[in-house]
């Protein structure tokens, strides 16, 4: 299975155009979940600060790292987010994730079965208690609600950022991938592939789905934060990498990456 899905992306990585006349990956793969706790991370909850694990939302069970609610009496829009310990640049990474369980009830519509991996976060230590997404740009994860309807994964949504799609900038605050629909107890493979300031390509089971460009901080839907972490227009070029949890119980049981290198 890994194979199969692993030798689309790299293919998919050789042709995709680069701001720089050649690449060269590094090959050294960095293991962020050590499958045994996430000591190498920092954990996030609106409304609380940082480094709290409210009510053990997010927790290491048989090898799978966790964003649970069974602590919860209610949601309450604590959006969660884990970020790895440092920022990066350019890089590839690999995310395998499903859905479980059900969500809370005063979870809001929109993030049923929603969760996702943010790229070139700020700081968790800059974000106030009461900022409920990190400013950074979203690799939305969604599963299928069971009525039929299209529901694509893979997606780009952006808090406090603002990227350009052919190059334009997008209008909207999430765009559609052109992934299909997965069940939500299916385990989904989902790369990024990240070139600083310059281009951000999303892979779903080995078939890339999404790309775009020009990441930088502006735009709305982000609050609470420190106005001195959002000058509006300065180009994103690192940043952390967080997991989010959005009421809806998700599990991964990967999250991996290697640094790219330009010449």
């Amino acid at each position: 299975m890994r194979i199969a899905t692993f030798a689309p992306t790299i293919l998919a990585l050789a042709l995709l155009p680069v701001p720089s006349t050649a690449q060269q990956l590094d090959t050294a793969w960095i293991q962020l979940f050590n499958g045994r706790d996430f000591a190498d991370w920092i954990v996030k909850i609106a409304g609380h600060g940082t480094g709290e694990n409210y009510a053990n939302t997010f927790r290491v069970e048989n090898g799978v790292l966790k964003a649970a609610y069974d602590g919860y009496s209610s949601f309450d829009m604590r959006f969660g987010h884990l970020f790895y310990r440092e920022p990066f640049s350019d890089y590839h990474l690999v995310i395998e994730y499903r859905f479980t369980g059900e969500w809370l009830p005063d979870t809001p519509e929109w993030a049923r079965l929603n969760s996702g991996v943010m790229l070139h976060a700020q700081d968790p230590r800059t974000m106030p208690r009461a900022q409920d997404f990190p400013i950074s740009v979203e690799m939305q994860f969604l599963a299928g609600l069971g009525n039929g309807q299209r529901r694509t994964t893979g997606n780009m949504c952006s808090p406090g950022t603002e990227v350009d799609m052919n190059g334009q900038r997008a209008a909207a605050h999430c765009v559609n991938s052109t992934s299909p629909t997965f069940d939500p107890d299916q385990w989904v493979r989902a790369e990024a592939i990240v070139w600083g300031d310059s281009l951000i390509t999303h892979v779903i089971n080995g078939d890339t789905v999404l790309r775009y460009t020009s990441p930088r901080i502006g735009g709305g839907v982000v609050n609470g934060f420190d106005a001195a972490h959002k000058v509006d227009g300065t180009p994103l070029t690192s940043g952390y990498i967080a997991l989010q949890g959005e009421g809806h119980p998700v599990e991964f049981r990967r999250v991996e990456l290697r640094r790219l290198r330009r010449r």
